[in-house]
């Protein structure tokens, strides 16, 4: 940050980054204008409700899988390298199918492209315990999971063009129930899949419900087409701009989309693998599910707090080389003792997976312009997802060669430190205009 420049403005845009959910290209704010204003209460509300039960839904998808991923494999006769595979698909889905929401948004109105992406979570999550292998159980998650990936875009525009007098409350509201969502699937879906009694196709397919739920509030915004504007400057910035090229040029910004891809890695090998190393370690399903969601509600204070602190700092690296710690210290009690203190080591990596909202919000502080960040978060965010892909299929590889965990938590651990070297490069106090 510059030391002529606002603190509050800095902070403003920091905090707006980082409550954006995964796979999201942040827009500047803007004022509000008079359409705006004229919006009736009941849109509003209804844009509200829809908010929150979508974000209810944007991770269920992925989280209810890892406690079960046990029972899916020998359902399926799945291998341990496909099984990585799948724990890879959601970054996957979220860099490809993730580039069309703003073209999307265009041509049909944001909440038409929201509302389809709900019916394609419900579809996806519908027909998953119908597959009868392991290519038809990949496919319905691809749907899923693209749904999932046009929405994640399209959330904190709508927040923007609905609630611009409010962005910090909303995307704060919309972010605690994306954590909620995410913690109370990886929490409930063992006891749902134990008290219904029909195994994990039903544990799987009873997310639907959900969504189906969330689809309701969507379909009374299909026809507005007063949020397309907003996804039209996000997506025309880094697809028409003289300087799109040049940003493969900025070491800053590829030591953030390194970060990005790492940090990624991590948090998608802990929602899929972590349940299994504590299964496996002797632990029942419905405790390393629960587990799991005490990682995962370790996003929801820490998402508020980090943007704020890291606002205030000229270089982000030491935020970088705390949670990097945090992440070696989980992984090392994984692999001397994963029954010995498991709530303990979920602790310490739900700390260490809070790298993701400090990414976001690097990304807002290493450009000096609104079209800056744009660009910026565009390519760190898609090139991280790409880097990100191969890091759960190998740990499922390892973990099927050995016959153990001791290598694929080793790997985990070794790829801390670069992680740590990148975050911290990517933290420094530069920026990306004075690298092209």
């Amino acid at each position: 940050m510059r030391d002529d420049e606002p603190l509050t403005l800095d902070r403003d845009r920091a905090v707006s980054l980082a409550e954006s959910a995964p796979g999201s290209v942040p827009v500047p704010d803007a004022a509000p204008g008079p359409e705006t204003s004229a919006l009736p209460v009941w849109t509003r509300r209804l844009v509200l409700a829809g908010l929150v039960l979508a974000a209810l839904n944007l991770r269920p998808a992925v989280t209810s899988l890892g406690p079960l991923m046990k029972e899916v494999r020998a359902g399926l006769g799945m291998s341990g390298a496909m099984a990585g595979f799948l724990t890879s698909v959601p970054a996957l889905c979220f860099a490809l199918f993730g580039i069309a929401a703003p073209r999307l948004a265009r041509r049909f109105g944001a909440g038409a492209v929201v509302c389809a992406g709900m019916a394609a979570i419900a579809t996806g999550l519908l027909l998953r315990p119908f597959a009868s292998g392991t290519v038809l159980f990949l496919a319905a998650s691809a749907v899923a999971l693209a749904g999932i990936a046009v929405s994640n875009i399209l959330m904190p525009v709508i927040v923007k063009r609905y609630f611009p007098d409010r962005v910090g409350a909303m995307t704060g509201l919309y972010s605690m129930a994306l954590s909620l969502g995410t913690a109370a699937a990886a929490a409930a879906t063992v006891p749902l899949t134990s008290a219904m009694g029909h195994g994990w196709r039903l544990g799987l397919g009873v997310w639907a419900a959900l969504a189906v739920v969330a689809i309701v509030p969507w379909l009374g915004l299909v026809r507005d087409r007063s949020g397309a504007a907003r996804p039209a400057a996000a997506g025309t910035g880094p697809a028409t701009d003289g300087n799109t090229g040049r940003i493969i040029r900025s070491r800053t910004a590829w030591a953030l989309a390194c970060f990005f891809g790492l940090q990624a890695t991590a948090a998608y090998v802990t929602m899929g693998w972590m349940p299994q190393i504590f299964r496996d370690a002797g632990l029942s399903a419905g405790t390393a599910g629960a587990l799991l969601a005490v990682t995962m509600v370790m996003g929801v204070p820490l998402s508020f707090a980090l943007p704020s602190l890291a606002g205030r700092m000229r270089h982000q690296g030491p935020l970088v080389v705390v949670l990097g710690l945090f992440g070696l210290a989980g992984y090392t009690g994984l692999w001397l003792a994963p029954a010995g203190a498991p709530w303990v080591w979920a602790l310490l990596l739900g700390i260490a997976n809070c790298a993701f909202p400090l990414a976001l919000t690097m990304v807002g502080m290493r450009s000096r312009t609104g079209p800056g960040v744009v660009r910026l978060s565009a390519f760190a965010q898609s090139t991280g997802y790409l880097i990100s892909i191969p890091g759960p299929i190998l740990v499922g590889a390892l973990y099927q060669h050995s016959g153990g965990w001791d290598l694929p938590i080793a790997l985990m651990a070794a790829l801390m430190v670069p992680q740590i070297v990148v975050g911290v490069l990517a933290g420094r106090n530069r920026y990306i205009e004075d690298e092209l």
